[in-house]
This record gives structure tokens, C-alpha cells and sequence, in this order.
């Protein structure tokens, strides 16, 4: 992931195709030191694409994951703080 958010750091500020050189020295800026066999093939399968399209499919991928926990979990808190309001005391004024 790392490699990723490196290139994509690249690519917003300006660079439309981030050389290894230019992902090592991100990650060198943080401390971080980059295993070159990951970061050849983030940036071979990255290189030539446009970003926004990357990120556009990217998300229609997560649109498909299906998300039933998710959703129980806000309704049990729905019903929580209802629960939770049926206690409380009003003061009087």
C-alpha cells in the first residue's frame, strides 16, 4: 500500500509518470525503506494509465463488495440509542 499512496503522492503533484527514483525518494522522506521487486511492479502496472481512471474503477470494485455487516451494525445502534433515550429523564422546567 505504501507503494501505491507513494505513486499516487507523485502522480497529484504533478508527475504523470513517477520513476522508482521519485517513489524511493517519498518514501525516504519518511523513513521508509523500499523493496525494489514491490515497487517495479507497482510502478508496471501503474505506468501509462491515468490515475483518475485507476481510481474510478477502483471504486466501482468496492461498490460490489457486499456490505450486510456493515449495515447491522448501524442498525443495532440506531436501536441502542433509542434504547438508550427511552431512560433518560427530562427535567422539568
Amino acid at each position: 500500500m505504501r507503494y501505491v499512496a507513494s505513486y499516487l503522492l507523485a502522480a497529484l503533484g504533478g508527475n504523470a509518470s513517477p520513476s522508482a527514483k521519485d517513489i524511493k525518494k517519498i518514501l525516504d522522506s519518511v523513513g521508509i525503506e523500499a523493496d525494489d521487486d514491490r515497487l517495479n511492479k507497482v510502478i508496471s502496472e501503474l505506468n501509462g494509465k491515468n490515475i483518475e481512471d485507476v481510481i474510478a474503477q477502483g471504486i466501482g470494485k468496492l461498490a460490489s463488495v457486499p456490505a450486510g455487516g456493515a449495515v447491522a451494525v448501524a442498525n443495532s445502534r440506531v436501536t441502542i440509542n433509542h434504547f438508550d433515550c427511552s431512560f433518560y429523564t427530562f427535567p422539568k422546567t
